[in-house]
Parts: C-alpha cells; sequence; structure tokens
C-alpha cells in the first residue's frame, strides 16, 4: 500500500458543492460553479446559503421566502437558553456551541429522519439557531441581558445586534456578511470530510455536525484566526513583527494562519477579499491590527516563502468589529454551516460508507504470555 500521510492528493469523493483548483497559476474557489470573488462582492450570506443547499441562485421569490424561514427559526428552545445558562464561565464558546447543537438534535423527535426534505428543514434550522447561540451565551456569560432576534435584520446584522445590543452600521453589518460567504464552504477540508464520514454512517445531521466542529476547533483548523489574532496582540506594533517572526523561526516553531494544502504557492481568493475588509475597516475603525498583520505577511514570506491563508486577515476582521478573541472559530462555524449541511445532504443522497485502511507498521506474530508467567 502507497501512504499518502493527511490523506494528501487522495480523492474521496465526488461533490458539486464546492470547487477548490489551482489552474494555471491561479487559485480557484467557486461554489456550486460561481466564482467566489463575484458572490463576495454581489451576494448574500442568505442567498449563498441557498446556493449551496439547493445548486442554484434563487429567485427573488425564493431567495425572501428564504430568509423569512430562518429569522423564524432564529429563537432558542427554553431548554437551550437553560443549558446555556448553566455551563461552566470558563468553557470555550466552541465546546458551548457544540453541546447546544447536540441537545437540540436530543429535542428533534425526527432527528433520524435523514431524507432529502427532513435534512433541508433541520440544515435551515441550524443555520438560523447557531448565530443565537453564539449571541446568547456571550450576553449570559458577560452579565449581560439577552436581546433577542430581530426580524427586520438580515442574518449578519441580527448576529451583530444580538451581541452587542445595537444594530451595527452598514459597514460592519456588510464585512461580516462578506466573511460569512467566504467561510461558507471549501471541499474537503477537516471539519467538512468529518462531517462526510460521520453523515455516511447515515449518523443524523446534528451528530455529523457535532463531529465536524470537534474538527473545526482544533488550532490547525478553524482555531487558527483565534491564535492569529494573539499573536497580533504579543507583537502589539509593526515594527516588532519581523523580529517576532524570526524568533518564531529560530525555535521551530508554527506561525498560525500560513499555508495551505491546496493552494501551496498561490494566494487563496478569499484571502484577496479578507484582505481587502480587513484594510477597510482598519481605515474606519483605527484599528492597528491589519498594518501589524501586514508586516508579519512580508516577513513570512521574505523568510520562509509562506502565504497567509483564510484564518490570518480573518482575526484582523473580527478584532476591528470588536469580537472577542475566543468568538472567532464559532463564527467560522456560522458560516460553514450552510457548507457542512449542503455536504452532508449530498452525503446523504449518494451514500458509501467511508471506510479507508491503514498500513499496519507495529509489531507482528508476537506470542501471548499469560499474566501468571511475566515477571
Amino acid at each position: 500500500m502507497e501512504v499518502k500521510e493527511g490523506l494528501e492528493g487522495i480523492i474521496a469523493c465526488k461533490t458539486a458543492i464546492s470547487r477548490v483548483e489551482v489552474e494555471d497559476g491561479k487559485a480557484i474557489l467557486e461554489y456550486r460553479g460561481y466564482n467566489i470573488h463575484d458572490l463576495a462582492k454581489h451576494s448574500t450570506y442568505e442567498e449563498t446559503a441557498y446556493l449551496l443547499l439547493f445548486g442554484d441562485l434563487p429567485s427573488r421569490r425564493e431567495l425572501k421566502t428564504f430568509e423569512e424561514e430562518l429569522k423564524d427559526l432564529r429563537e432558542l428552545p427554553a431548554q437551550i437558553i437553560g443549558l446555556l445558562t448553566h455551563l461552566p464561565p470558563f468553557t470555550h464558546p466552541m465546546v458551548v456551541l457544540r453541546t447546544a447543537i447536540s441537545y437540540l438534535g436530543s429535542m428533534d423527535r425526527e432527528k433520524h429522519f435523514i431524507d432529502y426534505d427532513h435534512a433541508i428543514q433541520k440544515a435551515k434550522s441550524l443555520i438560523a439557531k447557531i448565530p443565537t447561540i453564539i449571541a446568547y451565551y456571550h450576553r449570559i456569560r458577560t452579565g449581560q441581558n439577552l436581546v433577542h432576534p430581530n426580524p427586520e435584520l438580515n442574518h449578519a446584522e441580527n448576529f451583530l445586534y444580538m451581541l452587542k445590543g445595537e444594530v451595527p452600521d452598514r459597514i460592519e453589518s456588510r464585512a461580516l456578511d462578506v466573511d460569512l460567504i467566504l467561510h461558507a464552504d471549501h471541499e474537503l477540508n477537516a471539519s467538512t470530510f468529518t462531517a462526510r464520514v460521520a453523515a455516511s454512517t447515515l449518523a443524523d445531521i446534528y451528530a455529523c455536525v457535532v463531529a465536524a466542529t470537534g474538527a473545526l476547533m482544533g488550532p490547525l483548523h478553524g482555531g487558527a484566526a483565534q491564535k492569529v489574532i494573539e499573536m497580533l496582540r504579543e507583537i502589539a506594533v509593526p515594527w516588532r513583527a519581523e523580529e517576532y517572526v524570526l524568533r518564531k523561526l529560530e525555535r521551530k516553531e508554527r506561525i498560525m494562519g500560513f499555508g495551505h494544502r491546496v493552494y501551496k504557492n498561490v494566494l487563496d481568493p478569499r484571502v484577496v477579499e479578507l484582505r481587502n475588509l480587513a484594510k477597510k475597516l482598519a481605515k474606519i475603525k483605527g484599528s492597528k491590527w491589519f498594518d501589524i498583520a501586514e508586516e508579519v505577511a512580508k516577513a513570512v514570506y521574505k523568510h520562509k516563502g509562506l502565504l497567509p491563508n483564510v484564518d490570518f486577515y480573518s482575526a484582523c476582521v473580527y478584532a476591528s468589529l470588536g469580537i472577542p478573541d475566543d468568538l472567532y472559530i464559532p463564527i467560522f462555524a456560522m458560516g460553514r454551516i450552510a457548507g457542512w449541511t449542503a455536504h452532508i445532504i449530498e452525503q446523504y443522497m449518494n451514500n458509501r460508507l467511508i471506510r479507508p485502511r491503514a498500513l499496519y507498521v507495529g509489531e507482528r506474530n508476537r506470542r501471548y504470555v499469560p499474566l501468571k508467567e511475566r515477571p
């Protein structure tokens, strides 16, 4: 058997959801055939979620109906709010999110129904409720009154409103909207693959999403954005960036927010959009994080030849929006839930159990010695 560590380069399944490739030296990301730059410029998160779930852009009527459905599904059952109030205050919000999703599954009498119609309805409910879970827990842990969903606000606006208690300005809400679009899907990343492995066993959609959240939390996946802002806070000023990078490299330590398994020598198209967002927000908000990040990016490329990935400038965007560091991973999940559920449904509809092999490298043919004969 030939071993491909990390399954690098292995084609594990077919998908019609997103395309991640490098063609003629250019990085490509498409959702259902639509270029990510066009979606970032013209779409909304709701429209993008519809596209990922249903395969086509909606008509105006279809989008309006979908938006209203999501708004109607935003509020949480009282039992979930009770759960959020009883979790230890030091619990990481990502642990809270996966626990709440699991609890939602326990309340769904039809959770094991995985036919298309049931799966789509559950996907809508999760897309709508995840922002509320994140915002409510943050309000609870900081001793603030809950801010309930506002049906007059879109998905991104409503989240910032529930989180902060005031309606965000248009620049803030659009920045988060674009960020969610850019995070909505990315083929077989670690968390999506985890979701599809769970779905291939015909596990319920809540179990699949909980599995995905566990994979996302790791610092080599969604957890990287939180590590990036912690790094930028440690550097503190732009002129210390190169010295910091050199010290890390001398100690052979990983610098978070750089490198990608597919986009190895080309710039991730999401980075282009997020960098523009981060730069615009920094100018408006007077944030220093973008300037520090730019110097880090220059130093890492100069001394290591690595390009930033999606997590790098996401950290600058979230920091400029005043979002607490430990909410960065949950917000990643808030965007990625559309892709996760689309992949889970695609797996359900054309399923084969995912069961790869491993090359055994341990000892063989060892003789068992009964306990009484051992020293």
